[in-house]
């Protein structure tokens, strides 16, 4: 263990000062995505969370089912009397007139018991139906936020990709731009041996070199970094990665993206969900004011002999029903309903809520995207023209038309828009997939169809009937016999842009 954290050690070491020089092999982003997919550990304790949630399903349905107990008992008494002198009315007149010499007496005993019950609800006033409803809709937002997990995972997964590409493209502009630079320091130092340029000229080179000696290690640390980043999130060191391809399904109107980020982003539709679990809360919180209907039977022997341990000495059997109605709680389930109702009017803002960060998460996202292409177009026009103009002003030195100090305040200019231009061209990609994450559209299928989805509803269904017995169906549909119904929570005062949100489409981010 302690020899391979020093390798592990070394290797960091080692890579931070060689830049870290990637890997022979080459990755795509489908496949760092198919392995984050399968062994991300945020996403993997999300969907080991949703599991055990599917269990509460299972314990909401156990209350449609019987339940037997065994009981038994084992006992042993001992009573000791003191003897003595004792008198007696010997002749029956009330008076003692005898007196004789009772001796101690010990008496013990022992007994043992045991007994089989069944019992079975076959009415709670609803309060089974409403919580197996509750569970439901519980699990059906649970979904939904491992929906979530899975896209923030995938968002990382994207964004580590893109910044290690980012910068192994900066590290080489930094190597390029010193290569440049040392090469011009020693054009300088020539021409000044031969007097053609001052020691100033000279100077100036040498301060370009040594800032571009700073940029350069600054340049590694970043990849480092990033590449540290990658390692977190998609379970391997970056190789050489592929160029990024088109993220698929990248909306062109902002009225369309939210237009379906309003119904299919996942914490938006698991506020939703949530809801719909606290309303059936306050309903079962209801039902616990009705009557509840219990047949129960128990058969049992017991003896007072153990020395034969023979239990059919004495045996019985009961059978019956009993109807509970709840008359005085000393206010408990009228503090039950008052807690369910404020529950439930959170859940209702909460969606309020959701609604409002899906607008500003897609506004954001949406003009960080217009706004990167701008950029992206821009930088590539700036790198053409300073490009040429680099060359232009290289000539003209030759020929003493420019100073030392105009060559390289221009090679400075377009290392500077090669950098933001690779800048640039990650921030589009990111922005991009956050739109999409938004919209609830970045999920492993959207990104790769040939990846193997994780299904919740598998498991769901797997545990769902654990126990079931053929009347459970007749004892659910007897239960929400009169019970008290579902009502919707109370819908707060809505602002301008909650009613416009749950009728039409708003613009809140700039339009190609």
């Amino acid at each position: 263990m302690l020899k391979r954290a020093r390798a592990l050690a070394s290797v960091a070491v080692v890579a931070i000062v060689t830049g870290i020089s990637a890997p022979a092999w080459a990755d795509t982003l489908q496949e760092a995505i198919a392995l984050a997919y399968r062994t991300n550990p945020s996403l993997l304790a999300q969907r080991a969370s949703q599991r055990a949630l599917d269990e509460s399903v299972v314990q909401a349905r156990a209350g449609l089912r019987p339940t037997i107990d065994v009981n038994g008992d084992v006992g042993y008494s001992f009573s000791r009397t003191r003897g003595g002198e004792r008198e007696v009315d010997s002749n029956g007149d009330g008076i003692p007139d005898t007196t004789i010499n009772v001796p101690t007496s010990n008496d013990d005993s022992t007994s043992a018991g045991v007994s089989i019950g069944l019992g079975q609800t076959i009415y709670s006033g609803g309060r089974i139906g409403h919580a197996i409803t509750a569970a439901e809709a519980n699990i059906l937002a649970g979904r939904e936020n491992l929906r979530d997990i899975e896209q923030q995972v995938l968002t990382s997964v994207i964004q580590a990709y893109a910044d290690v590409i980012r910068d192994v493209e900066i590290l080489r502009i930094r190597e390029s731009n010193l290569t440049v630079l040392q090469r011009q320091l020693d054009e300088a130092s020539a021409r000044f041996e031969v007097g053609e340029i001052t020691r100033t000229d000279v100077a100036q080179a040498e301060a370009r070199l040594a800032q571009s000696n700073a940029d350069l290690a600054n340049a590694r640390a970043q990849l480092s970094v990033s590449r540290a980043a990658y390692a977190a999130v998609v379970g391997q060191a970056p190789g050489t990665l592929e160029p990024m391809p088109a993220l698929p399904g990248v909306p062109t109107d902002f009225d369309a993206a939210l237009d379906v980020a309003i119904q299919d982003n996942p914490t938006v539709r698991a506020a939703t969900y949530t809801l719909q679990a606290s309303e059936a809360e306050v309903a079962a919180a209801r039902a616990e004011y009705m009557p509840s209907v219990r047949l129960t039977s128990s058969y049992g022997a017991t003896t007072d002999d153990l020395s034969g341990f023979n239990l059919g000495d004495r045996t019985s059997f009961q059978a019956g029903a009993s109807l509970s109605v709840p008359l005085f709680t000393g206010g408990l389930n009228q503090s039950r309903v008052a807690a369910a109702l404020e529950r439930a009017n959170v859940a209702q803002l909460r969606v309020e809520g959701e609604r409002r960060n899906v607008l500003q998460s897609v506004s954001a996202s949406f003009a960080q995207s217009l706004s990167a292409r701008s950029s992206l177009l821009a930088g590539t026009e700036a790198v053409r023209a300073a490009t040429v103009a680099a060359e232009g002003v290289r000539q003209e030195a030759q020929v003493g038309l420019r100073t030392t100090l105009d060559v390289l305040n221009q090679e400075l200019e377009l290392r500077n828009a090669e950098v933001t231009l690779a800048s640039a061209r990650r921030n589009e990609y990111v922005a991009q997939a956050q739109l999409l994450a938004a919209m609830g559209r970045l999920e492993g299928q959207d990104l790769d169809p040939n990846i193997e989805v994780y299904d919740a509803e598998i498991n769901y269904n797997r545990v769902r009937n654990r126990g079931a017995l053929p009347w459970d169906g007749i004892i659910e549909t007897i239960d929400r016999i009169a019970a008290p119904p579902v009502v919707p929570a109370n819908d707060a005062e809505d602002a301008p842009i909650d009613r416009q949100l749950k009728s039409e489409v708003i613009s809140t981010a700039p339009q190609n």
